[in-house]
């Protein structure tokens, strides 16, 4: 069954790995075929130990993916306090630095915009590039950096820490579900969940272009539809979270290529900044008046 995961859609491999996840699966690259469950080849007792100083062939592990995904969410941290610290003190004595503000605005935009570009890139990639899911994290952590510099700036107390504490709350919340309940993905659930994400984009798009013309539809806003909004964004976070866990798992039991592992992490990535986004409007919405 071919994914309707974007992020995944183009990659061969993970495609193959969703339909020969039980059977026998054979790779252009090698020509040779992989043992399916059920198979001799699956015995413990005829498995080898590989060649000395090879550990995984080549091959895509949890560990690798946990690599990857600590290295760019690391990068995303990085650009992101550095740009809040390049950024300033929007509020001091003096009461609000336009100077500040203005720089936070731009960056915003302009990490916002990169970090837009570089995810449809990625996503439609037939060959991954970790160069470019690299960049995306750099790109996604200037926005972040700067828009949690306003929201920290306008509501203080710290909204930011609490906001990414509950994001990698949700994280190890949505895994221990993931593995502990045994939750299966299925099509309609696939379909489902890609469905609501392009809708959400798509409405965020939509409000930002009326909003150009002076037309507020206070969906991505501080009030009661806006707090729908945000839950909803949060509750679609989590369950892109579970397609995720869903792709590793079988490219893992696939034994797909180790440069997959970038695809992995990059596909998790957007799923936290995803969550940690919502959760900043939502704290945001409830500590307002």
């Amino acid at each position: 069954m071919r994914s309707n995961n974007p992020v995944f859609a183009r990659s061969e491999e993970f495609n193959r790995a969703s339909s020969n996840a039980y059977g026998s699966q054979t790779y252009p690259a090698g020509g040779s075929s992989y043992p399916g469950y059920g198979d001799t080849g699956t015995d413990p007792s005829q498995w080898g130990t590989g060649t000395p100083g090879q550990v995984d062939q080549g091959r895509m592990t949890v560990d690798s993916v946990v690599q990857k995904t600590a290295i760019s969410i690391a990068l995303v941290f990085a650009s992101a306090f550095a740009t809040w610290w390049w950024i300033g003190d929007i509020v001091d004595v003096n009461g609000v630095s336009q100077e500040a503000y203005g720089r936070a605005l731009t960056l915003s935009m302009l990490g916002a915009g990169a970090a837009f570009l570089l995810s449809l890139v990625n996503s439609f990639k037939r060959v991954i590039s970790p160069a470019l899911v690299l960049t995306f994290a750099a790109a996604e952590g200037v926005a972040l950096g700067a828009i949690s510099k306003v929201f920290d700036a306008q509501f203080g107390d710290g909204i930011v820490t609490q906001a990414v504490l509950g994001t990698f709350a949700a994280f190890a919340g949505t895994l221990a579900a993931y593995k502990f309940l045994d939750i299966k993905v299925g099509a309609k659930f696939r379909t489902f969940v890609i469905a609501a994400m392009f809708g959400m984009v798509g409405l965020g798009l939509l409000s930002m272009v009326l909003s150009l013309f002076g037309i507020q539809t206070g969906l991505f806003g501080f009030g009661p539809l806006g707090l729908v909004m945000a839950i909803a964004g949060l509750v679609l976070g989590v369950f892109m979270l579970i397609l995720d866990f869903d792709f590793v798992e079988n490219g893992v039991a696939a034994g797909l290529p180790d440069r997959e592992s970038w695809r992995a992490a990059f596909g998790l990535t957007v799923s936290l900044v995803w969550i940690y986004t919502n959760l900043l409007r939502i704290l945001a919405i409830l500590r307002g008046d």
